[in-house]
């Protein structure tokens, strides 16, 4: 589903490459994990693949069309989850969810259906008609993975999807991905939630600085080099230097 080879990208005025000759294969109806430090490329890589970054050298291929010269076929095929919440305050979250299945290009009434059911699945139907500016940070998180998933992508991007929310709006999140990744959805996640990502996750990719670090099954990861859990892996690798 992803092909990345040699990826290379560097910010004007940095030391250090972004990402430094990446390569990476992610296989249709995974839960990916790409996982790092603060500053090891995760957040670079998901732009680049979503086509909002360009990139310096290298070849990627999603879906089996060219990031480079075929962007626009991609993004039909792809939902993206921001770190940061892209919705807006002033607008109900059925206001704000037209607008995007507007942009998917959803016909009226199967936009309605795909609504109300998604909004059934993450416990928002009672609140639809609230507006964003009022919801607690679980349900504006809800809303925003909502967004991503309205037109059955076959690709879901999540970065940091499940940051700063009650335990609840997490649980609710994970266990509905694993479903809807059941149904052919390919998933590639980055977080900083070790735990969460060993039970989430089918296979990891360990990236520090912008290189890939290791790579597997995170179970067969930790008996490789002796941990007994993701974190202590984590560590082990990427060493405990504090990274602001």
């Amino acid at each position: 589903m992803i092909e990345i080879q040699n990826l290379y990208k560097t910010y004007k005025g940095s030391p250090q490459p972004a990402v430094n000759m990446l390569s990476l294969n992610i296989g249709k109806n995974e839960i990916f994990g790409l996982l790092g430090p603060n500053g090891a490329g995760k957040t670079t890589i998901i732009h680049i693949l979503c086509g909002l970054l360009h990139f310096n050298s290298g070849e990627i291929k999603i879906y089996n069309f060219s990031v480079q010269n075929e962007v626009q076929k991609i993004k039909k095929h792809i939902g993206v989850v921001p770190q940061d919440i892209a919705l807006y305050p002033t607008l109900t979250a059925y206001e704000n969810l037209k607008i995007f299945g507007g942009i998917y290009g959803l016909k009226k009434k199967e936009l309605k259906s795909r609504m109300d059911e998604l909004l059934m699945l993450f416990g928002l139907e009672k609140s639809k008609n609230r507006y964003v500016s009022e919801y607690s940070g679980g349900m504006k998180r809800r809303v925003n993975l909502i967004a991503a998933l309205l037109h059955r992508p076959k690709i879901l991007f999540l970065d940091e999807p499940t940051v700063g929310i009650d335990v609840q709006s997490r649980y609710v999140i994970l266990e509905n991905l694993k479903e809807i990744n059941k149904t052919g959805t390919t998933i590639l996640y980055t977080s900083h939630h070790l735990s969460e990502a060993e039970n989430f996750c089918s296979t990891i990719a360990l990236i520090d600085n912008g290189q890939l670090i290791c790579q597997g099954e995170p179970k067969q990861l930790n008996i490789k080099n002796n941990v007994e859990t993701l974190e202590e892996l984590f560590l082990q690798k990427t060493g405990k230097k504090l990274r602001d």
